[in-house]
């Protein structure tokens, strides 16, 4: 049965909805379709599954962008209603004849909606028996093939008997009468082919068994081969040589070459003061259009050459004057695959690159195409339009605002820094307590990646530079617990920010996931960052998914913590490949709080929206 059904603008004004079902949905599905789907340009799906407590529901919608008017509706998953499609289309037809812009009601809708519905229900039935009808009719034809064929095979089988056929013959007859489960089946179809062909043609011939046969023994004397191999290697595994020990040799200690916290031989080591000038962050970036300036340059130069040129953009012009008054999908494809390759070249994932121009397919199709426009720069705004709208913040971003509200509350701001092997987390976590130290915020670092050799002494060494306290318990200790009691310690102390640094780990790790899913449900940290290189492509779509994924499957609450921010690394490296940034906010709907593109303190930065959509595009 259909829950709910709702007609509202691209504004968020709602026109109509179904008085008739008035049932009340659980949750919020309209909401969460809109802000998690419609507003992140997923709108190219096909469908949209909402689980509520007591209640799983599925969206689907269509547009009217030439209106600008969205039709949701929402039924329960487990009925699988058919005519749901086929209700929208006729209800965005219908109600597409009576709008008017001035108009903010329309209860008149309410009887060609019950119509509409009704139809639509009728056809989905007569479909649906259509279907179980033809369902009877083909396995009685299959049963008559069948008794054909199996009837054929007889008479061949009798007939070669007959003629007096050898020990194959009989053996073939044996296989024919069904002794073995798959091989026979094969035959019947292969017999059945056969025996059509005959009756096309009296010059084709019966299928001849002893090719089967052969093949059979070929198969066979395979298989008994792979099975002896196999066994053999089981042998080969079974005999191991231990490993020689020595009487006379001593046991070995446990290297620990961690200094113990605290020694005098750290306040001998000379401490230099880290003052680099202002960091990246604070600076006001200023975009310039270098780019449009060269395109503009190379169309000037070039517009004296070609005549061909020429006439391709006034045929284009011409076409978009006199061709069809509103867009459909074989006027986009064309655009839409350019686009497509480009994103991919600029290092976004491919998958990430097809849904957006799926989304951006959805919202311009039906559109009217205005007067001296090109199709190709129409899908470009649009696509700039959808790439603004993903990559913008949907939150507030500003840490230290946060930093501050913890700081009323006396308690300390804590952020955790996570990510994959390699990727700088250690040298990022310095750049923002510097920055952190530049707006008057006391910062402590603590060193919980106690798997990695060296890890204590590079972050003591960023903490010596910096003039930072730093909390350490060594190697091989339980991280959630080392992160646990620095917290305690910072607020003993008076910190304001606690910096978290975990060991790098792979995505499908699940020992270091599970330990990382520990130390974020056991403190429970105001901010969990996500360290990623810009240099990745696809891999950045299978890291992010995997480690939310990974969070929320062993979370032991119901409402899982995963990432909340992204820390884009090695950023100057990238020269235009900045399409990591895209595929990453696509995919985990968290915004980029940092930027990485140096090697000192001060090279951290904001992400210029702007900027990278631009080199996207161009």
């Amino acid at each position: 049965m259909l829950e709910q059904l709702l007609i509202f603008t691209r504004g968020g004004l709602i026109l109509w909805t179904c008085k008739e079902l008035g049932n009340a949905l659980r949750g919020s599905p309209i909401d969460t379709l809109i802000r998690s789907c419609l507003l992140e340009e997923r709108s190219g799906a096909a469908s949209y599954n909402y689980d509520a407590p007591g209640a799983a529901y599925t969206l689907k919608w269509t547009f009217h962008n030439e209106l600008g008017l969205v039709f949701v509706a929402v039924y329960q998953r487990i009925l699988h209603l058919l005519y749901v499609d086929d209700l929208l289309s006729m209800v965005k037809q219908g109600f597409s004849e009576i709008y008017d812009p001035k108009q903010m009601v329309y209860d008149d809708f309410d009887e060609t909606f019950r119509q509409l519905r009704m139809e639509a229900e009728a056809r989905a039935n007569e479909l649906k028996n259509s279907k179980q009808v033809g369902k009877p009719l083909n396995n009685a034809r299959k049963q008559g093939q069948d008794q054909k064929t199996g009837f054929g095979e007889n008479k061949k089988s009798n007939s070669g008997l007959a003629d007096g056929g050898d020990a194959e013959r009989t053996k073939g007859r044996k296989l024919e009468n069904g002794c073995s489960n798959g091989d026979h089946v094969i035959e019947s179809k292969l017999t059945a082919v056969v025996n059509g062909k005959d009756n096309a043609s009296s010059n084709v011939g019966a299928f001849d068994v002893n090719k089967l046969q052969k093949l059979r023994s070929k198969g066979g004397k395979k298989t008994d081969t792979i099975a002896n191999k196999g066994s053999k290697e089981e042998s080969k595994k079974k005999v191991t040589k231990k490993n020689r020990v020595w009487d006379d040799k001593p046991t070995e200690a446990k290297l620990d070459f961690t200094d113990a916290v605290g020694e005098e031989g750290d306040n001998n080591i000379e401490v230099f003061a880290a003052d680099q000038g202002q960091s990246m962050m604070d600076k006001e970036e200023v975009f310039s259009s270098d780019s449009e300036e060269e395109e503009e340059d190379e169309e000037g130069d070039n517009g004296s050459k070609p005549d061909a040129k020429k006439k391709g953009w006034f045929s284009s012009m011409f076409q978009s004057i006199s061709g069809k008054a509103s867009l459909d999908k074989s006027d986009l494809e064309p655009a839409l695959k350019a686009l497509k390759d480009r994103l991919m070249t600029k290092n976004v994932a491919e998958e990430i690159a097809e849904k957006l121009c799926e989304s951006v397919a959805a919202s311009l199709e039906g559109k009217k195409l205005a007067s001296f426009t090109r199709i190709s720069s129409t899908v470009q705004a649009a696509m700039e339009e959808a790439l603004v709208r993903i990559l913008t913040p949907r939150r507030s971003i500003d840490i230290l605002r946060d930093v501050h509200a913890a700081k009323e509350q006396k308690k300390p701001y804590v952020v955790v820094f996570v990510g994959v092997n390699g990727v700088g987390k250690s040298t990022n976590l310095a750049k923002v307590a510097y920055w952190l130290l530049q707006h008057k915020v006391s910062v402590m670092m603590a060193a919980c990646d106690t798997f990695r050799s060296g890890a204590v002494e590079q972050l003591r060494t960023h903490a010596r530079r910096l003039q930072i306290p730093i909390f350490e318990k060594g190697y091989e200790k339980d991280p959630a617990i080392v992160a646990k009691e620095a917290i305690q310690e910072a607020s003993r102390n008076g910190s304001d920010v606690v910096l978290v640094d975990t060991a790098g780990r792979m995505q499908d790790n699940e020992p270091l996931m599970r330990a990382l899913s520990k130390l974020i449900n056991l403190n429970k940290p105001d901010l969990v960052l996500f360290v990623g290189e810009a240099l990745v492509g696809n891999d950045a779509v299978d890291q992010l998914s995997k480690f939310n994924q990974k969070l929320a499957d062993l979370s032991t609450t119901p409402q899982p913590r995963l990432i909340d921010g992204i820390l884009l690394t090695k950023f100057d490296t990238i020269d235009d490949k900045v399409g990591a940034a895209l595929s990453m906010v696509y995919i985990s709907g968290a915004p980029v709080m940092f930027v990485g593109c140096g090697q000192s303190y001060t090279d951290l930065k904001k992400l210029n929206v702007k900027s990278i959509v631009k080199t996207l595009i161009k």
